[in-house]
C-alpha cells in the first residue's frame, strides 16, 4: 500500500526524522488560507501514487496566499500519468543548500533491509544508478543486528556529508530504520534529504517523502490501514481487494484466472511465450488461492470479465487443496450472472478433474475449449485472441 508525501511525512516526523509542517488542501480557497497561515514561500505540491509531478506540473513554488490559490486551481484535477489530483500539500518554503537521497527498502534476494544513500538527491534514483551507480552507497542490515553506527558512518562518508551533519544524519538513519521496521514497510524513501538553512543553523530535512507499506501486515496496522487512499487504483484491483483475491491489472489480452502465485507467474511466462511476438499478452495476475470455492471463483470470473481489454480467458486449475469441481461450479455460476462470448480455454487437472471438465462439458457453451496441457492452454488462448 503507496502512501501519500504527506502521509509519509507525517510519519517519518513521528519517528524523529525532521520533515515540514506543511498542510493537505483539497480546494483553492484551502491553499490560500495555509499559504497566509504558513506565510512567506510556500510550494504547493499535487498528492498522486505516481513519480514526474514536477516536470508535469505539479509542484509550483509561489511567494503568496493569491498566487497559492493560482496555483491549486491548476493543480486540482490536473491528470498525471492517468493519476488525477483531488489534493494537494502546501509546506513552507525551505532554503536549500544541499539535496541528497536516503531510503530503506526490502533486499528479496539478500532477505535483508538495503539501505541506499546517494549525494545525487532530487533525481530519479533509477536514473542515477543506469547513468551513475558507483555514486549509490548500498549497506545491508542484519535484521537481527539492526543498523549499526559503522554503518551509518559508512554512508555518510560515502555520499560526501559534511562532518559536522553526521551527528544529524545518525538520528535520521537509525529513526528512519525504526519507522521502517515498525510499520511494516517494504520502502522509506526521502528524495530530497536536504542540508537547509533555519533560524538556528543548517539542518537536515526530509523535504519529500515516500513510503510503501507490506499489505499483508496491514491487520496489524488498522491505523494505517485507513489511510490507504484507492482513487488511483484500478477498480478491478479494488474489487478483488474486497473479496480476498490477489488481483494485478496488467495491460495485455488474455485474462489470467489461476490458484496459486507460483502458477500465475509460470501461466503469464507460458502465454507471453507463445504471444510476445505477436503483442499478445497476459492481461493480469490473477490468484485465486489454494482453497477458493465457487463463490470466489465466480468473483475472479467477474473481474476478469469487467476488463475491456481482454479478448479470451485461460483459466489453469491445479486441483490440491481447490477441488477441481468446485472450480467448474464457479465458472457457471459466473457465466450465469455475467453471460459472455469471449473464448475460454479451461485448464483442469488434479483433485476432481474428471468431475470439473464433466460439469463443463455437460453445461454445452460453444465459447468454452478445454486443454490437456498447460502449453496447449496457452497457445490456444493466443490463437483465440489472433482469431478476434
Amino acid at each position: 500500500m503507496d502512501l501519500h508525501e504527506y502521509q509519509a511525512k507525517q510519519l517519518f516526523a513521528k519517528f524523529g526524522v525532521p520533515a515540514p509542517k506543511g498542510k493537505v488542501a483539497r480546494t483553492p480557497d484551502e491553499a490560500a488560507a495555509i499559504a497566509k497561515e504558513l506565510g512567506s514561500v510556500v510550494v504547493v505540491k499535487a498528492q498522486v501514487h505516481t513519480g514526474g509531478r514536477g516536470k508535469a506540473g505539479g509542484v509550483k513554488v509561489v511567494k503568496s496566499p493569491e498566487e497559492a490559490r493560482a496555483a491549486a486551481e491548476k493543480i486540482l484535477g490536473m491528470d498525471i500519468k492517468k493519476h488525477k489530483v483531488q489534493i494537494v500539500l502546501v509546506d513552507p518554503g525551505a532554503d536549500i543548500k544541499k539535496e541528497l537521497y536516503f531510503a530503506v527498502t526490502n533486499d528479496r534476494a539478500a532477505r535483508k533491509p538495503l539501505f541506499m544513500a546517494s549525494s545525487e538527491g532530487g533525481m530519479d534514483i533509477e536514473q542515477v544508478n543506469r547513468e551513475t551507480p558507483e555514486k549509490i552507497i548500498r549497506v545491508h542490515v542484519d535484521p537481527l543486528l539492526g543498523l549499526r553506527e559503522y554503518q551509518v558512518v559508512k554512508m555518510a562518508s560515502g555520499m560526501g556529508l559534511a562532518r559536522e551533519y553526521w551527528g544529524q544524519f545518525s538520528k535520521i538513519a537509525h529513526n528512519l530504520y525504526r519507522c521502517y521496521v515498525e510499520t511494516d514497510a517494504t520502502l522509506c524513501e526521502i528524495n530530497p534529504l536536504a542540508i537547509v538553512g533555519t533560524e538556528s543553523g543548517p539542518m537536515l530535512m526530509a523535504l519529500d517523502g515516500k513510503m510503501s507499506i507490506d499489505n499483508n501486515a496491514l491487520m496489524s496496522h488498522p491505523d494505517l490501514a485507513e489511510l490507504r487512499d484507492a482513487s488511483g487504483e484500478p477498480e478491478e484491483e479494488i474489487k478483488a481487494r474486497e473479496e480476498g483475491l490477489n488481483y494485478v491489472k496488467l495491460g495485455g489480452q488474455i485474462g489470467c484466472m489461476v490458484n496459486g502465485a507460483g502458477l500465475a507467474m509460470a501461466t503469464m511466462d507460458m502465454v507471453a511465450q507463445f504471444g510476445e511476438a505477436d503483442g499478445i499478452l497476459p492481461a493480469n495476475f490473477l490468484d485465486v488461492s489454494g482453497g477458493a470455492g465457487e463463490d470466489k471463483v465466480a468473483a475472479a470470473l467477474r473481474i476478469i470479465l469487467s476488463d475491456p481489454a481482454v479478448k479470451s480467458i485461460m483459466i489453469n486449475i491445479f486441483g490440491g487443496i481447490t477441488r477441481c469441481d468446485e472450480v467448474a461450479k464457479g465458472i457457471l455460476q459466473a457465466l450465469a450472472e455475467v453471460p459472455t462470448d469471449l473464448p475460454m480455454i479451461i485448464r483442469l487437472t488434479g483433485t476432481n478433474q474428471d468431475e470439473g471438465l464433466k460439469i463443463i462439458n455437460d453445461a454445452n457453451l460453444p465459447n468454452v475449449q478445454s486443454a490437456r496441457s498447460f502449453s496447449e492452454a496457452a497457445q490456444k488462448a493466443v490463437a483465440a485472441v489472433k482469431g478476434a
